[in-house]
């Protein structure tokens, strides 16, 4: 007997550890129905709770000196985060920035505990400036150390906290370092260039004499290189085939943990740095298969915390050894009764497209469904089961084997699920996620048409039966593969979607729009092509039921890209249904809007499909 989705949406997820001086770890968990702070002193304990606020929690980063952390939230989703001071030994609460109409990005606390440092766009919404703040001031007394020009976040202070390291922004695919000197002012451009270069998960090395990080400057895929601040001198430590996708390194002890995205599953090597370039690898830790991340050292560098997830596996915490590799499991956030062994493993599978693109997807299959090659399962249709084409957002994201409830769900209610990674995705290498820009946008809908003739011709699925679904940019892909391959689809439900690039770059928040024309093209240049793949324009080509989900305080695709598509759609005779949430932004945190939301899409899915 299937389990209905509250059951599964109560599976919960901790993850985003921070390890404190003393070792015990503070993190996120969703036991209450959104992210808050809970503590442990040792793996497998009972957990104590921290934060009790109906908002979610976004970060939670403990002192390196003090029994205390600091935690970040907003409100309704709106992605304004605010900063929060805890004390652990008396349960004091400090808020400190009380900024509500500003966002606040974290950069870190200095080494001593008594400062911490970050972005926020408060003196101009539309690009962010450089802050430090004692540990027991308010928001007023914030120091203004850096005006910025656009998209800035601190990377960490300097092992003596002279320095701050700044990346800055000027698109998904170009970023740059700079060194800010606190007590001169000075803003050092360490990686001049020219063209767009990513230089990503920057991190001071020993001494401060240099800075390692990952970049394409030299190759497709991203590679982990090390700066010499002085002379400027790049140097190789990991060139692979596949992005090295995030690291980590203790300034005290010189372990070295990086990670490496193959085919979207995480590679994780433990090392410690001997040399400039030189890494000494460590047995590598027993974790769950699928994606981990989120490095957290502990005060001596011994060992470290780290989130892990899979399709089988949901978020959970764990701490390495670094020398050893011994991995404890520390959190144990439940399955909400639900056996694990009735997860759904998928399978990793390529499609050719319309250019003989050979494009990744993942395939999973109810359990009862037959495989491929045999016999398709009976049902009343005569022909396979049910297939969600669910599309990840970005474009600049990949979908990755991490649990989701919600995939999980429907395949325990008969749906097959199909995750392609179209061109444009990230993990991939450079030259991919360039397939798709500005003019090339529709190459990555026709990847979507053809993933969907891939799947006509698998025994298993009924290809009458087939559904697109997806969030953000995802639900333009849905908008666009329903109004350019009418004929595929059985339904579609659009979550958080772009209906309209004009309106929605006219609309989304000021401080992001620059990063968004670089991948879409601009208001300026573009608008006319821009207009001419907008679905809100070609609304009267659909042909299936839509569901129009949205946030109606989503900072970054505006609820009018909802509420206009669901006019339109509505005018032109397309049975369409909509929800909006009055206290979700982009996405839905709080369980039981998500409960409510994704029941109604079980439901429409039941009627049309």
């Amino acid at each position: 007997m299937s389990v209905d989705i509250e059951r599964y949406l109560s599976v919960r997820s901790a993850y985003g550890a921070s390890i404190g001086p003393e070792g015990n770890l503070a993190f996120l968990l969703d036991t209450t129905g959104v992210p808050q702070v809970w503590t442990l002193g040792a793996p497998g304990v009972w957990p104590e709770q921290r934060t009790f606020a109906d908002e979610r929690v976004t970060f939670v980063d403990f002192s390196p000196e003090r029994p205390e952390f600091v935690f970040g939230m907003d409100e309704g989703g709106n992605e304004r985060t605010q900063f929060h001071r805890y004390d652990i030994e008396t349960g004091d609460l400090d808020a400190l920035t009380a900024h509500p109409d500003a966002k606040h990005r974290w950069g870190g606390w200095s080494h001593d505990g008594e400062r911490f440092a970050f972005t926020s766009n408060r003196r101009d919404e539309a690009v962010f400036d450089v802050y430090v703040q004692g540990r027991g001031e308010t928001g007023a007394d914030a120091e203004l150390v850096h005006e910025g020009e656009g998209w800035l976040t601190v990377s960490g202070f300097s092992l003596d906290d002279d320095r701050l390291l700044v990346s800055e922004a000027s698109s998904s695919f170009d970023q740059d370092l700079y060194a800010l000197d606190l007590d001169t002012g000075d803003f050092e451009h360490l990686t001049p260039h020219e063209g767009p270069i990513r230089y990503l998960n920057a991190t001071w090395g020993p001494e401060g004499e240099a800075l390692y990080f990952v970049t394409d400057r030299e190759s497709d895929s991203l590679s982990l290189c090390r700066l010499a601040i002085d002379d400027r001198r790049f140097e190789t430590v990991v060139d692979d085939e596949w992005n090295v996708s995030g690291l980590a390194l203790d300034e005290d002890s010189n372990h070295f943990v990086y990670t490496r995205n193959v085919d979207g599953y995480t590679d994780l090597t433990v090392a410690e740095l001997v040399g400039e370039t030189d890494l000494r690898e460590f047995p590598t830790p027993d974790l769950p298969s699928g994606i981990a991340g989120g490095v957290s050292f502990g005060p001596d560098g011994e060992r470290f915390a780290i989130t892990a997830t899979g399709r089988r596996t949901n978020a959970n915490v764990y701490v390495i050894d670094v020398e050893t590799g011994s991995t404890e499991k520390w959190t144990r956030a439940p399955t909400a009764g639900i056996p694990a062994k009735t997860f759904v493993e998928p399978d990793l599978v390529r499609y050719e497209s319309f250019d003989d693109r050979e494009i990744p997807a993942f395939l999973s299959l109810p359990t009862d469904a037959e495989a491929e090659g045999e016999d398709a399962s009976t049902t009343e249709s005569g022909g396979g089961v049910p297939a969600i084409v669910d599309i990840h957002g970005g474009p600049e994201s990949q979908r990755r084997p991490s649990f989701s409830a919600v995939t999980q769900y429907f395949l325990d209610r008969g749906y097959a699920v199909f995750e392609p990674n179209v061109r444009g995705s990230t993990g991939y290498g450079k030259a991919y996620t360039h397939l798709d820009d500005v003019e090339k946008r529709m190459d990555s809908v026709a990847d979507i048409e053809a993933g969907v003739r891939w799947l006509a011709d698998r025994p298993a699925i009924d290809s009458s039966r087939v559904v697109a679904m997806g969030g953000s940019y995802g639900g333009f892909m849905v908008l666009a593969a329903l109004t350019e391959y009418p004929d595929l689809w059985a339904a579609g439900i659009d979550i958080v979607g772009i209906a309209d690039f004009t309106t929605f770059l006219e609309n989304t928040g000021s401080w992001r729009r620059a990063l968004r024309e670089a991948e879409y093209g601009s208001l300026e240049e573009d608008r006319e092509f821009l207009e001419s793949i907008s679905p809100l324009a070609n609304v009267g080509r659909i042909e299936a039921p839509l569901f129009v989900l949205h946030g109606e305080n989503d900072p970054r695709v505006p609820v009018g890209e909802a509420r206009q598509v669901a006019q339109k759609a509505e005018e032109a005779g397309v049975p369409v249904e909509t929800l909006y949430f009055a206290d979700e932004g982009h996405g839905f945190t709080k369980l039981e809007n998500r409960i409510e939301a994704y029941t109604r899409v079980a439901d429409f899915l039941d009627e049309h499909v």
